[in-house]
């Protein structure tokens, strides 16, 4: 179902915060099926990518060193999103 949300565990350096809430929101998004937020979603849709972020944390913390890094690097690391992102909130 969710293919395209990056594996987080086992990273150097580890997850981020912004990380996990990225992954975090990108699964809410899938289950909920909600794209774009309103005024009658904003609120079930934050309260859930909080409390995702939260268990997510937790579950990082808890699981043992990996012994193999993942395949993939996650997308907040590869420079090409990055400068989007930057480039989105300085426009």
């Amino acid at each position: 179902m969710c293919r395209n949300i990056t594996e987080l565990r086992g990273l150097e350096p580890a997850a981020t915060d912004e990380e996990i809430e990225a992954a975090s929101r990108q699964y809410v998004r899938k289950v909920s099926g909600i794209q774009k937020l309103s005024d009658a979603n904003r609120d079930a849709f934050e309260q859930a990518v909080a409390e995702v972020t939260a268990t997510t944390t937790r579950l990082l913390d808890a699981l043992p060193d990996r012994r193999t890094p993942p395949r993939t690097v996650p997308p907040l690391r590869r420079p090409e999103v990055r400068a989007r992102i930057e480039a989105r909130a300085a426009g």
